[in-house]
């Protein structure tokens, strides 16, 4: 046992290099209950992405919660820290790199110190990106082709990351600027109440609009019905968790639904896979 972690897993990159994008280390862990580190400051970017558990993460005196499918992102010269839950520490992955191009990768996907959380974003494809990351340095590859094929998986894995957040942007375009202040406060509440039973009725009565007229200015704003827009959230969800070695019954409680055959009904029409194909599916992926 490592210390601070019950697992550990690492690949360090023997012989980096000084180049556009060069990564220098991968891993992946499961923590204890509270383990924190720093405050400190790297000098390189050091990407975690969630699988599991949550804790919070600290940069710029703003606080961040963070749990399956959030990545959290440390930015070189920059006072950070961030500690476990106690009683649901994280399982993540994690990738350090450097480079002369890495700012302006980090632009493009529109993260920075001042917005440092990618929400909600965790898919086979990433998954797999980051075991090939810490596999490629325990390799017996040249160690100028491990640098090639680790940034090749880098790019790979911020390219996914850059789609999750045109998704999210597609789903909730502009509501800072735009959308009436009772639809940001629907969509808040979809957003932290999806695990419990939700009426439109109710929620209408609790933000004191009609029914009929909040789902019209909710679709207007962001394309979906409120329903549309609960599933969505809870179906996404769904995928997260059942990369995890949850149960189907306990994935269907955690998103709201005390009926694990209808969860699956609708996880089916979403993702046209049962829970268990898709589950299954994941494991062959991680198993490669």
């Amino acid at each position: 046992m490592i210390q601070g972690h019950d697992y550990l897993s690492l690949g360090m990159n023997p012989s980096p290099t000084d180049s556009e994008l060069t990564v220098l280390f991968s891993g992946e862990g499961q923590t204890q209950g509270l383990h924190r580190m720093g405050p400190a400051i790297h000098d390189y970017y050091l990407i975690h992405t969630v699988l599991g558990g949550k804790g919070e993460f600290l940069i710029r005196d703003k606080k961040y919660t963070c749990d399956i499918g959030d990545t959290f992102i440390i930015f070189p010269g920059e006072l950070f820290s961030y500690q476990a839950d106690e009683f649901l520490p994280w399982h993540y992955i994690w990738v350090a790199f450097i480079g002369h191009g890495v700012a302006d990768l980090m632009d493009t996907l529109d993260v920075s110190p001042d917005q440092p959380i990618i929400s909600a974003c965790l898919n086979p494809k990433i998954r797999s990106y980051y075991k090939q990351l810490y596999s490629c340095f325990n390799s017996n590859h040249p160690p100028a082709l491990s640098n090639l094929e680790a940034g090749g998986w880098v790019r790979l894995l911020l390219q996914q990351f850059g789609l999750a957040q045109q998704q999210l942007e597609d789903i909730n375009p502009t509501l800072d600027s735009s959308i009436d202040r009772v639809i940001k406060q629907a969509v808040q509440y979809l957003t932290l109440q999806f695990t419990q039973p939700i009426s439109i009725e109710h929620m209408s009565n609790h933000l004191g609009y009609h029914r009929s007229h909040l789902c019209k200015l909710f679709r207007q704003a962001t394309g979906f019905s409120p329903m549309q827009y609960l599933l969505k959230i809870r179906m996404q969800r769904a995928e997260l968790l059942l990369a995890t070695p949850m149960t189907i019954d306990q994935v269907a409680s955690s998103v709201g639904y005390s009926d694990a055959l209808y969860f699956s009904k609708k996880f089916r029409k979403w993702r046209g896979q049962s829970p268990s194909e898709y589950k299954n599916a994941l494991r062959v992926i991680s198993e490669r």
